[in-house]
C-alpha cells in the first residue's frame, strides 16, 4: 500500500522544479587536505586484497575503516579492516585487522593484539557504537563469512561476544549501521547483506579477445535480504527483519545510512544496492517498515535503470529542514544527489551539474557530507576506484585507480573544487571505505581512506581561513548514549544552522561520533539546542559553550525547552 498522500503534489514538483532559495557560496578558503606519510604517523599496516587469477568477487570490495575513541581519552583512534581466511583464500601468513591508538602527538601505536581485535575473517567493514550504553564504543565487523561483535571491556581490551549476543550473521555482509529504530534509548543494528556467493557458485567472466579473466558484475549473482537486529537491552539482540518490508526486500546491499527522511522523528534507512534497485525503508514505528524507493524516486536511475549503488550518505544540503540523499555508482552510470521535496518524493539534482560531469567515468565508494572549512555548510568528499583492476583493457576511458573528489556549493550549485584542495587530489587510488574525524583535535575534520590492496590514506585537514567552531560530544541518558538521531541547532553571528546526527553513511566505514559546529567568522556561540532522540522529543538549550574547544553535552543537563 502506498502511503504517500502527497504523491500527486510531488509529481507536480518534478515539473516545476525546486523552490528553495539557496544563498550559500564557496568561501575564499577551499578545504585543503595534506597526505600524512606512514613514516610520520607510525601506521604501517597494508590491506591484503587476496587478488588471485580466479578473480573471486570478495577480493575487490574491501576495505572499510573507522575513526573511534576506544579508550575515552578524547583522541580519535583508527581501526582498519583486512582480508583473512575464507573458503577461497588461505593466506601464507597471519593477516589481521588493525587498531591504532592515537598517541596525541600526530603518531599512532599498533595495539591490535593487546586489545584483542585482530579478527582474521575475510573482513569487509566496521560499525562503531555503544550498544550497551556503558560509555565505551563497541565494534561490529562485517565479513565474507562470519561477522564479529567486539564488546569494549572499558580497560582497553575487547571480547568477542558475537554468538552470545545473537548476532551471528553468516554469508556476505558489507556495511552496517547502529541506530535506535524504536526510540527506546538503545542502539539497534542494521546489516547489509550482499549476494549469495561461494567458490562453487562463482561465475567465470573473461574477455576472449584478450584472453583475460576479470571480476564479474554482481548482476550474475542471487540477491539476499539484509538483517535488522533489535537490542534487547541485556547484551543480546533479536532478529526482527523477517515478516517486515526489510526481510521481504532482496537486494545486493553495499551502503547504508540511517536518517529521518520525513521528519517524524523515527530513523529510516537508505540502502544502496548493486545492479538492483535501491531501497528506502521508511520507519512507521511498532516494527512497521515500508519500502518506498521506487515511489519516492531513489530506486532507479534517470532512465529507469537499476545501477551499481555503492556508497551513500544523507544531509540537509540546502538548509530547508529535510534530509537529502546521495548515492555513488559505477562508471558511466552517474552519481545521484536526491533533493528531498518534503512531500515523499526526491528530485535528482546531479544531472546537468558538475556532480554528474566530474564523476561520469568514476566508480564511487566511500563518501561523506561534512563541513570541512567550518563555515556552517557541508562539502562532499568522495573516494573512488574501479572494482576491476583490468577495466582499462575493456574500456579505454576508465581506469582502475581513480582520484579523490571534493565538491562545494556555489549559489546552490555543486562545484568540483578538488583542484584547490591539495596535491593528493591529483593522485589516483584504488579507494574503498572513507571515514571522517578530527584525529588531532584542531577542530577541522580529517579523512581516512581504505585502499584495496594498499596502505590506508590519512588526510590531515590543513584548511586556513580562521573560521571558528564548537565541538560537541552528545551523551544520551534517556536516549541512546551516542545520541544517534538527535537534531542539533546552533546560532552565532546572526545565523542559525541545523543538523541531524545520522547513523552510518559512506561505505564499510564509521566516523568520529563527535559533532563540529562551524560558526564561520563569529567569535562566540549564542546557543546550541538539542532535540534528543527519545519518544517524547525532549529539547534542551545549552549556552555559554567555549569556542574552538570540545565540550560534552549531557542529556538532562541543559535548559529544558520542551518535554
Amino acid at each position: 500500500m502506498i502511503r504517500h498522500t502527497a504523491y500527486t503534489l510531488a509529481l507536480m514538483l518534478l515539473v516545476i522544479g525546486p523552490t528553495v532559495t539557496v544563498t550559500d557560496s564557496i568561501r575564499s578558503f577551499t578545504p585543503v587536505f595534506e597526505e600524512m606519510p606512514a613514516g610520520d604517523t607510525g601506521i604501517r599496516w597494508v590491506h591484503e586484497n587476496a587478488m588471485s587469477p580466479e578473480r573471486y568477487l570478495p577480493e575487490t570490495l574491501g576495505p572499510g575503516c573507522a575513526f573511534l575513541d576506544y579508550n575515552n581519552d578524547g583522541s580519535m583512534d583508527i581501526y582498519l579492516v583486512n582480508s583473512g581466511v575464507s573458503d577461497f583464500y588461505q593466506p601464507n601468513k597471519r593477516l589481521k585487522n588493525a587498531l591504532y591508538r592515537n598517541n596525541g602527538d600526530g603518531t599512532f601505536s599498533d595495539v591490535t593484539d593487546q586489545a584483542g581485535v585482530s579478527a582474521g575473517t575475510f573482513g569487509m567493514g566496521i560499525a562503531v557504537g555503544d550498544y550497551n550504553n556503558d560509555g565505551y564504543s563497541d565494534l561490529f565487523i562485517t565479513s565474507y563469512g562470519r561477522s564479529i561483535l567486539y564488546r569494549n571491556n572499558g580497560d582497553e581490551t575487547f571480547t568477542d561476544v558475537t554468538n552470545g549476543a545473537g548476532l551471528s550473521s553468516p554469508g556476505w555482509t558489507t556495511s552496517a549501521v547502529w541506530f535506535d529504530f524504536d526510540n527506546d534509548g538503545w542502539l539497534d543494528l542494521f546489516v547489509c547483506s550482499f549476494v549469495d556467493y561461494s567458490p562453487r557458485k562463482r561465475v567465470m567472466c573473461a574477455d576472449e579477445k584478450v584472453g583475460l579473466s576479470y571480476y564479474c558484475i554482481p548482476r550474475n549473482f542471487t540477491p539476499t535480504s539484509s538483517l535488522l537486529f533489535r537490542n534487547n537491552r541485556n547484551g543480546t539482540f533479536t532478529a526482527v527483519g523477517q515478516g517486515t518490508a526489510i526481510g521481504a526486500a532482496r537486494g545486493k546491499a553495499l551502503g547504508v545510512v540511517a536518517t529521518d527522511v520525513n521528519n517524524d522523528w523515527r530513523m529510516d534507512l537508505f540502502v544502496a544496492n548493486d545492479t538492483v534497485e535501491n531501497f528506502l525503508f521508511v520507519n512507521h514505528g511498532a516494527k512497521d517498515w515500508e519500502e518506498v524507493g521506487l515511489f519516492s524516486g531513489v530506486a532507479l536511475g534517470t532512465y529507469g535503470e537499476a545501477r551499481s549503488g555503492m556508497g551513500v550518505d544523507a544531509a540537509d544540503v540546502d538548509g530547508d529542514g529535510w534530509q537529502d540523499l546521495f548515492v555513488a555508482n559505477i562508471d558511466r552510470e552517474m552519481f545521484s544527489l536526491y533533493r528531498n521535496t518534503g512531500v515523499g518524493m526526491f528530485l535528482d539534482l546531479a544531472l546537468g551539474s558538475e556532480l554528474a560531469a566530474s564523476t561520469y567515468y568514476l566508480s564511487g565508494w566511500g563518501l561523506k557530507f561534512a563541513d570541512f572549512n567550518n563555515d556552517g555548510t557541508p562539502e562532499l568528499l568522495l573516494a573512488n576506484g574501479h572494482p576491476d583492476d583490468r577495466i582499462a583493457t575493456r574500456v579505454g576511458s576508465v581506469t582502475y585507480k581513480q582520484p579523490l573528489l571534493l565538491f562545494g556549493r556555489d549559489h546552490g550549485r555543486w562545484r568540483n573544487i578538488s583542484a584547490g584542495a591539495g596535491p593528493v587530489f591529483a593522485k589516483s587510488f584504488a579507494a574503498r571505505g572513507l571515514a571522517v574525524g578530527d584525529f588531532n583535535n584542531d577542530g577541522l575534520l580529517d579523512a581516512l581512506v581504505g585502499i584495496n590492496g594498499g596502505p590506508p590514506l590519512l588526510l590531515r585537514n590543513a584548511t586556513g581561513g580562521g573560521a571558528h567552531w564548537v565541538g560537541v560530544k552528545l551523551q544520551g541518558t534517556r536516549s541512546n548514549r551516542d545520541a544517534i538521531g538527535a537534531r542539533i541547532t546552533w546560532s552565532a553571528g546572526g545565523q542559525t544552522w541545523s543538523r541531524l546526527k545520522t547513523g552510518g553513511g559512506s561505505y564499510l566505514s564509521s566516523h568520529d561520533l563527535r559533532e563540529i559546529l562551524g560558526i564561520d567568522a563569529a567569535a562566540t556561540l549564542d546557543w546550541v539546542e538539542v532535540r534528543w532522540p527519545v519518544a517524547d522529543g525532549n529539547v534542551e538549550r545549552f549556552a555559554n559553550l567555549p569556542v574552538n574547544r570540545y565540550t560534552t553535552l549531557i542529556e538532562g543537563k541543559g535548559t529544558a525547552l520542551q518535554r
